[in-house]
């Protein structure tokens, strides 16, 4: 559905390594820098990017906003939160696990970037 997703960063070799972490556990290469120093992770569906903002503003986290990283177990997911901890990230809301609701069943995991970001996994179980 979407072709790239890119958030805002405070500092670019701080995300590169909590993203180079995160990411790894899901499977990607470690992440590229481009020439106007933003940060890339490609796959054959999408891309996903941070880069301080364009505009001279800081970078701030979208309140209310939040992106999901496809997992394939929950031993994924509980891997990649806990790389994400070491790496500089914050747990928020429930710890990683199984949430049912609207007759679904899914494993989750939250954090917060080191730019304040909210991102997850989920794993839907049914």
């Amino acid at each position: 559905m979407f072709s790239h997703i890119m958030l805002g960063a405070r500092d670019i070799d701080e995300a590169k390594k909590f993203y180079d972490a995160t990411m790894g556990v899901l499977g990607y290469k470690e992440g590229i820098i481009d020439p106007k120093g933003r940060l890339f992770y490609f796959d054959k569906r999408g891309t996903f990017g941070l880069s301080i903002p364009i505009d001279g503003n800081p970078a701030t986290c979208g309140n209310g906003s939040t992106i999901g990283f496809t997992v394939e177990s929950a031993e994924q997911a509980e891997a990649w939160h806990a790389a994400g901890l070491a790496n500089g990230g914050t747990a928020i809301e429930d710890p990683p696990g199984i949430r049912e609701g609207g007759g679904m069943k899914m494993h989750l995991a939250y954090l917060r970037d080191p730019s304040g970001n909210k991102i997850c996994t989920l794993l839907r179980m049914g």
